[in-house]
């Protein structure tokens, strides 16, 4: 809701909380979403090592999402 601004104010801080906390207890499209986050540097510093550590997760967990971009990610050569 809050990286969309769905109900609420858009916030990007809140954003990366709260798919941090789904993150982190396996929730593959939270995985997904915080891997663009750090991808795109939206409410943090940009790092593609750590994108490609959370798409990479979400691709484990059965996100095709996360799978197509891992593979984007290794034809850059991360």
């Amino acid at each position: 809701m809050y990286d969309e601004g769905d109900g609420v104010c858009q916030n990007s801080q809140k954003a990366l909380e709260w798919y941090t906390k789904a993150a982190n207890q396996g929730h593959p499209a939270a995985q997904y979403n915080l891997a663009l986050m750090y991808y795109d540097g939206e409410g943090v510093k940009q790092d593609k090592h750590t994108a490609k550590e959370w798409f990479e997760k979400a691709c484990a967990n059965g996100d095709p999402d996360g799978c197509y971009a891992c593979t984007r990610l290794r034809a850059e050569g991360y």
